[in-house]
């Protein structure tokens, strides 16, 4: 099969060999049985499908929803997270009366209601370099549904070592992407993205925002390549990477080649998953290496005995207009190393929402020479919960 063809999964199983479908479901079924593409032996071949989701959020929700309708017969998923009120506007496996659910019992709930006859496996674990290639050993197919870039390059290297077809999705603000990685011939996502960005340069939704129904216009696209590599037609996206902006209402396809220099696919130096979040260099980052912290009460008493403080706030626009600390001052991070000298040499907290990008501010500040620099630990989620319930949740 060339990269831009149909993903080789195992079609060679005979019709004597796939499961049986009963009187209901050749009803249920009755439209793809209609399509001589898909037809019975099609749909035969769908329920016999083992489909691996990593992640039930935003993208989750539209693959989940319409893979176990069009009659997957197994769907993995793995998540550890519960439902906040925030996913509502878009995670629509869920509903409100799932908030404070764990997301994998309100998915099973949904799915299996959608369709019995599909067979929901839950793995309430985070996918680590330790679990990954021993649960996506089990599936035909893995479906990318993160937003992480640790995770999404786990999720790669790991199907390329398996030998297992990933479908990917990505979607930020009004913009989407899609492809097939990891095919015999086609390219991997490290031969897209050899490296990940800087940590904090690329905000993530729950920082920068997304339109509520872009991750159902990307997931129903990846459950779409999904069900015609269980079927063995089309062509595919392997070869290919499909943007998506949806504010504009524009597609575009990028043709993509294998390098034969990737560490994974190419020379196939990577022999065994590693370190993603060292990888990531966020390990650094989440530890706050080399960075000093002050606790939410220890800010509320440096403030109370009037020590002169800048405080900065270095989240995005949007997040700024929710709400944000009496007496901060606003300084997006990618703007901080163009104003490094709206700093002067006081004490100076940053801020953030729950840590991580202040700490990358405060090391911008110390290679610019400022000694006084502190981050906020927890952000304005850890002061939300100490000192102002007040301050919106998002």
């Amino acid at each position: 099969m060339t990269a831009t063809g149909t993903v080789p999964v195992d079609h060679t199983q005979r019709l004597t060999e796939l499961p049986e479908l009963s009187t209901e479901e050749l009803q249920r079924y009755s439209r793809h049985l209609l399509l001589p593409e898909v037809g019975l032996e099609g749909q035969r071949r769908l329920k016999a499908g083992r489909v691996l989701l990593v992640g039930a959020g935003g993208l989750g929700s539209p693959l989940g929803l319409y893979l176990a309708a069009a009659g997957v017969g197994h769907l993995g998923l793995v998540d550890f997270d519960v439902v906040d009120v925030t996913n509502l506007q878009r995670q629509v496996l869920h509903g409100t009366r799932d908030v404070g659910r764990p997301k994998l019992d309100s998915a099973r709930d949904r799915l299996l209601d959608i369709n019995p006859h599909t067979h929901i496996e839950t793995y309430e674990t985070r996918l680590t370099s330790e679990n990954a290639l021993d649960i996506i050993a089990e599936y035909d197919v893995v479906v990318d549904g993160t937003d992480n870039f640790p995770t999404r390059y786990l999720v790669n290297d790991a199907c390329v070592l398996a030998g297992k077809p990933n479908v990917y999705g990505s979607i930020f603000r009004f913009e989407g992407q899609a492809s097939v990685f990891a095919t015999p011939d086609g390219p991997c996502y490290r031969c897209l993205f050899r490296e990940p960005p800087p940590p904090g340069l690329v905000p993530s939704c729950a920082e920068g925002g997304v339109l509520g129904v872009l991750p159902g216009l990307v997931g129903t696209i990846q459950a779409t390549e999904t069900l015609k590599i269980l079927l063995g037609i089309g062509d595919t996206l392997a070869g290919r990477l499909l943007l998506v902006d949806a504010l504009r209402m524009q597609f575009r396809t990028l043709k993509l080649k294998r390098d034969p220099e990737c560490p994974v696919c190419g020379t196939r130096t990577v022999r065994e998953l590693i370190d993603y979040e060292d990888f990531c260099g966020l390990r650094a980052v989440h530890t706050g290496a080399g960075v000093a912290e002050v606790t939410p009460a220890e800010l509320v008493a440096w403030r109370a005995r009037g020590d002169a403080i800048d405080l900065v706030d270095v989240r995005e626009p949007g997040e700024w207009a929710l709400g944000h600390l009496p007496g901060a001052r606003h300084v997006p991070l990618g703007t901080v190393s163009s104003a490094l000298d709206t700093f002067g040499h006081r004490t100076t907290v940053l801020y953030c929402k729950g840590g991580t990008r202040s700490a990358q501010a405060a090391r911008l500040l110390q290679e610019g020479g400022y000694t006084n620099v502190w981050s906020l630990a927890g952000g304005i989620s850890r002061w939300r919960a100490e000192v102002d319930p007040t301050l919106p949740n998002y």
